[in-house]
């Protein structure tokens, strides 16, 4: 589903990445760990089409996206969240998802501005599409309230909601966990693996290692922009190198 091959990103005289090669099977749940500054986020960064790569390239499904811009990813079904929650606090939560449904979307102005009748069943459609991705994410009951009212675990999951709209072959999810709690957190797995099974094909960068090992098929370690190990949770665990990065020696 993704490959990524000797990926190298300098900002100024600081390597952020070298030569970072792994691919992603579809169907599956990956996850990309490594300590602070390993270059995770950035790497998540260049697959999304936000930042180009110095050297290397990115594969989806076998089709080369290397600096594709992200709107146009977003059409070939590659979608992310990100580490911030990202919403449209005074639109509601059914609103910010109806927006993430844009790209199924074919009004013009003129259809928009006169509310002919092609647009009100376009409208409709989203708005029912709209409910069935809250559905899926448990929060159909919070359709009408404003995204700024939300508490931080339900904007986590509105953001993914929104991304899941656009109906995507695969979400990159950027610290899903961070700030969640325990009962957030176990709530999270059981919606990620819920996508997996729905078709989609799921890349996560977390720290929260419970959730990794719970969640993951397949991890891919970084350490200071390179890739230090990968394998299945198992493998990662008894990995040496991976605990002497995240432990230190002896």
């Amino acid at each position: 589903m993704l490959r990524l091959q000797g990926i190298t990103k300098v900002f100024g005289g600081l390597i952020a990445l070298e030569e970072v090669s792994f691919s992603v099977e579809d169907g599956t749940i990956t996850g990309i760990i490594g300590p602070n500054g390993a270059g995770k986020t950035t790497l998540f960064n260049i697959v999304s089409g936000i930042y180009p790569q110095n050297s290397g390239n990115v594969y989806l499904g076998g089709k080369n996206i290397s600096r594709f811009a992200p709107e146009k990813l977003a059409r070939l079904g590659l979608v992310r969240t990100f580490q911030n929650v990202e919403l449209f606090g005074q639109m509601t939560v059914l609103e910010n998802v109806m927006v993430g449904l844009h790209t199924k979307s074919k009004s013009g102005i003129l259809s928009c501005a006169f509310k002919l009748p092609g647009h009100i069943r376009e409208e409709k459609y989203i708005r029912e599409r709209g409910l069935q991705w809250l559905e899926f994410t448990g929060m159909v009951e919070l359709a009408e309230v404003k995204a700024e009212n939300l508490p931080f675990g339900k904007g986590r999951l509105l953001e993914i909601a929104r991304a899941l709209a656009l109906e995507p072959r695969m979400i990159l999810m950027d610290e899903p966990a961070a700030g969640l709690n325990s009962h957030e957190t176990i709530g999270l797995a059981a919606l990620i693996r819920r996508i997996r099974e729905s078709g989609v094909t799921v890349v996560l960068v977390e720290h929260d290692m419970d959730l990794v090992m719970d969640v993951c098929d397949a991890i891919v370690v970084l350490n200071l922009g390179r890739k230090l190990a990968e394998g299945t949770p198992r493998e990662i665990q008894e990995n040496t190198a991976v605990i002497t990065a995240y432990l230190g020696e002896g």
